[in-house]
């Protein structure tokens, strides 16, 4: 798993009725992208991941100049 300040990292729930945890990463701290990673949630508390196997990164697009 690899990420760039700015992507998405999202927790999928566990269990149902759990909703999804979304938080912007605002500091790679492992090595080429690796994990871990300092994300910025929805509700504004920051915190340190390791993502696992429940949790996504969503990219930044792109865009041409």
């Amino acid at each position: 798993m690899r990420a760039t300040v700015g992507d998405q990292l999202v927790q999928h729930g566990r269990v149902v009725g759990q909703h999804d945890k979304v938080g912007e990463i605002v500091e790679v701290l492992g090595q080429e992208g690796n994990p871990p990673y300092r994300v910025r949630f929805e509700d504004g508390h920051e915190g340190l991941c390791s993502p696992g196997p429940d949790t996504e990164i969503r990219h930044k697009e792109i865009r041409p100049m």
